[in-house]
């Protein structure tokens, strides 16, 4: 199984300006048609911290019908926004950014990893009231700029804990670009044997030379779900690693023809919908 989750909410909220409602519909319209997977359309996060997306109400009561085998995704860091995000139909997925770094959780969502696990288990119980799947990040799973401890123990570890409390999709995130190969093929190899009934999926931030071994490490290990952005747009903002770009969704499509994964995408009017986002996106940078 190979998955797509486009993501323009990672290339939106990485834009020093603010993009209208009217165009981020115009932007979100177009990736809603082409048939991704699962489409991560914004957050619902403090505006202060994230103002791109203090329009999601907006964006949602505009937001047109996504395609039939689409279904949409959207992050948040905690309780109150997971209550908002489960309050649409359309939303399918509530992403939430966990980390193994507990230096990142408290810079990024001023969490650690106790109060993480309880938003967890409440952000759960609102998925299951509402219908909906809660989707967990492990944020800088491969490494960190803290020092804070990461191997195989603590990765099993803490997948173990998700998986007790009912977690069964998860992604391994390395927003700063420092894994290898054969780190991304062991970690993999490990989960997806330990896990089967897990969904486990990949975000990363690559330079051009080196964004391909990790796909194929990744996908030839058990990852099934692929985060992309179109024109490889964004960065983390809490990071200080800005500039690394995403993984842009041409190189996932790429890989996949090469090495002839079936895909359900329009590709016919796919590089139209590209030049079209490029615009948009390359208009507010």
């Amino acid at each position: 199984m190979f998955k797509i989750l486009e993501t323009p909410r990672d290339a939106l909220q990485g834009l020093s300006r603010f993009v209208p409602t009217s165009e981020k519909i115009d932007l979100l319209g177009p990736l809603l048609q082409i048939g991704f997977d699962i489409v991560d359309i914004g957050s619902f996060v403090s505006h202060k911290v994230i103002p791109q997306f203090s329009d999601m109400d907006a964006i949602l009561e505009r937001l047109p019908k996504a395609h039939a085998n689409t279904r949409l995704f959207a992050l948040t860091g905690n309780v109150k926004g997971a209550e908002k995000a489960a309050g649409y139909d359309q939303i399918d997925y509530i992403g939430f950014p966990f980390s193994l770094s507990e230096t990142f959780l408290k810079r990024n969502i001023h969490s650690d990893l106790p109060k993480g696990l309880k938003t967890i288990r409440k952000i759960q119980e609102i998925c299951h009231q509402a219908g909906k799947t809660q989707w967990v990040y492990l944020t800088m799973a491969f490494g960190n700029p803290y020092h804070d401890p990461v191997d195989t123990d603590l990765l099993m570890h803490w997948t173990q804990i998700l998986y007790d409390v009912g977690i069964r999709q998860i992604s391994l995130s390395d927003i700063t670009g420092v894994a290898v190969p054969a780190q991304i093929a062991e970690y993999f190899h490990l989960l997806s044997h330990a896990f089967p009934e897990i969904e486990f999926g990949i975000h990363l931030h690559v330079r051009d030379h080196d964004w391909e071994p990790k796909i194929e490490a990744a996908y030839h290990n058990g990852c099934i779900v692929f985060d992309g952005v179109t024109g490889g747009f964004g960065g983390c903002p809490m990071t200080g690693y800005e500039l690394l770009s995403n993984l842009p969704t041409q190189y996932i499509i790429q890989f996949a023809k090469k090495n002839n994964i079936p895909l359900q995408l329009d590709l016919e009017n796919y590089p139209k919908m590209l030049d079209s986002t490029l615009e948009i996106l390359k208009s507010y940078q």
